[in-house]
């Protein structure tokens, strides 16, 4: 008995030294004064209710979808095919593709928008769709892992190729077989692409900045003003995230059930 508890020390010191932060953010975001005492002074929510009330906010936010969802439904559209085609037909191309995946690991996020700038300003491209293109990019390692992962459990090629045998199309039983199989794969990694884009202030920031503020572009405007409002906005961005992640993990837990 004394070894199963002493089993979940480390899981329950990890959950500490996480939710300490995020219980003292939420405590500042709802105080009226915290500077010399251990608990805030007094309560109240009017920074929230300034937060919502704030137009810019609902924007941030909206933008923040457009930039982080189209980059990963492009990924996904484009990326899984991709995927699907090199390593189930062309296996010997997939050494040069990890090269390619690895390869965005050494680009930093400074350098890439200083190359991005100096290609594209003058090109007459919108710096909103270099922008999706450098989130496309850069999210590219984990749909990678993830849906290459997803077909190698499912023995993709076997089932391609009894589906062939039974007369469906390539087409027909990539469609119809194996995204059916793949899909908690493919949305774990859409899930952890999107919520790294979601929190990206570097290349945001610099390809776009002011002209199409984030939500991460407004945060770090707000710090300068007031802590107990970017408080409120840090403890919305994890609600939200949590939400998110709630309802993919129940999705894909009825597709498990469904199959």
């Amino acid at each position: 008995m004394k070894k199963s508890r002493l089993s979940y020390l480390p899981l329950i010191t990890v959950f500490i030294y996480l939710i300490v932060p995020l219980l003292a953010t939420f405590l500042y975001s709802v105080s009226t004064k915290w500077n010399q005492t251990i608990l805030p002074e007094g309560i109240t929510f009017k920074w929230y209710t300034e937060l919502f009330n704030d137009g810019a906010f609902t924007s941030a936010i909206i933008r923040s979808l457009l930039l982080s969802g189209g980059a990963t439904i492009l990924s996904v559209l484009f990326m899984v095919p991709a995927i699907f085609a090199i390593v189930v037909y062309a296996p010997r191309l997939e050494k040069g593709l990890q090269a390619i995946v690895l390869l965005t690991y050494a680009m930093p996020g400074v350098i890439m928008a200083v190359g991005l700038l100096r290609a594209y300003s003058g090109a007459g491209i919108p710096m909103v769709l270099v922008t999706v293109g450098a989130y496309f990019i850069g999210i590219m390692p984990y749909m990678y892992q993830g849906t290459r992962n997803s077909l190698r459990n499912i023995h993709a090629s076997s089932l391609m190729e009894a589906a062939e045998l039974l007369g469906a199309t390539k087409v027909t039983a990539f469609r119809n077989i194996i995204v059916p199989n793949i899909m908690t794969g493919i949305l774990v990694s859409a899930l952890l692409s999107f919520s790294i884009l979601f929190g990206e202030f570097v290349l945001a920031n610099l390809l776009v900045g002011g002209s199409y503020e984030t939500v991460q572009i407004y945060l770090y405007q707000q710090l300068k003003k007031s802590g107990h409002f970017s408080s409120a906005i840090v403890v919305c961005y994890f609600l939200f995230i949590c939400i998110l992640s709630s309802l993919v993990v129940t999705f894909t837990q009825r597709k498990k059930e469904s199959f």
